[in-house]
């Protein structure tokens, strides 16, 4: 197939992107490049993936000197008439929507920029999917989404109506926007809800990075909510075994939503978050520094995946436990 991913220089896309080339498909890979985080990280990651830093020009399709079946351009979504090009001069026959401005707690710094890429972004890519006859268009959204649920584990068809981030906002937003174009134009959407994404070239504004790099320096690790929080931490190989099981499993007019399905991945076990500190503690070898602090604005206390719809659907469960992810982020961390 035929595959454009969005957010190849992000953590998930840069996974996906090696698996699906990896696998044999045609992969263009798409991403701004901003620098919410700092971008020596994600010029790595394109960097593995054959794209090198000076040879990216914004706007051109770059060809990778790895991989003959992958290929990159540097474009923000928000560039309409530019995707409108790609989509039609390309003729995709997927489309995995990856890109978007993370971040619960920066939401509140920077409305703005989440409503010109997660939403204006996402309409546009709506659009062009919508007009170029997309076989299946798989998004990413967030347990986010479910707020502070007091229904554990969270499911599918909870409600989901009270976000306390603008992030979730915009992620619920994508789920109503993408079930608008399946119900009015039989395009088939999927939305993954993620738990809780960590692993090797994680983001570094994510606790696993920070906490990390904060027991190796000496410095204070700072635990919010004095340590009583909860995550289903899921570990990025088996988002991406998720995420690739799902874009053969298409929805379409027998669906309970005709063309429109969500699933939550996540490994469906909530670590502590002081379970989680001494797991990084054993695989580093040394002791953290705590600092307890109130919970944070925006934040949730526990995430608590219900997969059952995703087994039921690609006989799939991610299991990596909270131990073996850590070991293995760590080992790729000492390498830095």
């Amino acid at each position: 197939m035929k595959i454009l991913i969005t957010g190849t220089a992000g953590f998930i896309g840069f996974h996906l992107a090696k698996r699906l080339i990896a696998d044999g498909h045609e992969i263009i890979g798409l991403d701004n490049i901003n620098d919410y985080y700092d971008v020596r990280l994600k010029y790595a990651r394109l960097k593995e993936t054959g794209i090198d830093q000076p040879a990216i020009v914004e706007g051109q399709l770059l060809q990778s000197n790895v991989f003959t079946n992958y290929r990159f351009i540097k474009l923000h979504l928000e560039d309409r008439p530019a995707l409108e090009d790609l989509f039609a001069t390309e003729q995709f026959d997927v489309v995995v929507n990856l890109a978007a401005q993370a971040g619960v707690r920066y939401s509140i710094e920077n409305p703005h920029t989440y409503i010109y890429s997660n939403i204006v972004g996402f309409i546009n890519i709506l659009e062009c999917c919508r007009h170029n006859q997309i076989k299946h268009l798989v998004y990413a959204s967030s347990s986010s989404v479910y707020g502070n649920s007091d229904s554990i584990p969270f499911t599918e068809d909870d409600r989901v109506d009270y976000p306390i981030s603008l992030y979730a906002a915009s992620k619920k937003a994508n789920e109503l926007m993408a079930h608008t174009y399946s119900h009015l134009y039989c395009l088939p959407t999927t939305g993954l809800r993620f738990f809780t994404v960590y692993g090797p070239y994680g983001r570094p504004d994510m606790a696993l990075f920070i906490f990390a790099r904060a027991i190796t320096e000496g410095k204070p690790v700072k635990v919010f909510n004095n340590g009583d929080l909860s995550r289903d931490f899921t570990y990025i190989d088996d988002i991406i075994e998720g995420i690739t099981r799902i874009i053969g499993h298409i929805p379409d007019a027998n669906n309970p939503h005709p063309y429109y399905q969500l699933f939550n991945i996540g490994r469906s076990h909530p670590v502590p978050l002081m379970d989680f500190i001494r797991a990084i503690e054993t695989s580093l070898r040394k002791k953290a520094i705590l600092e307890m602090y109130p919970m944070q604005q925006g934040d949730v206390k526990t995430t608590y995946a219900d997969t059952s719809d995703l087994e039921a659907a690609v006989h799939y469960k991610p299991e990596t436990s909270i131990e073996e992810g850590v070991a293995r982020f760590v080992e790729w961390w000492r390498k830095l």
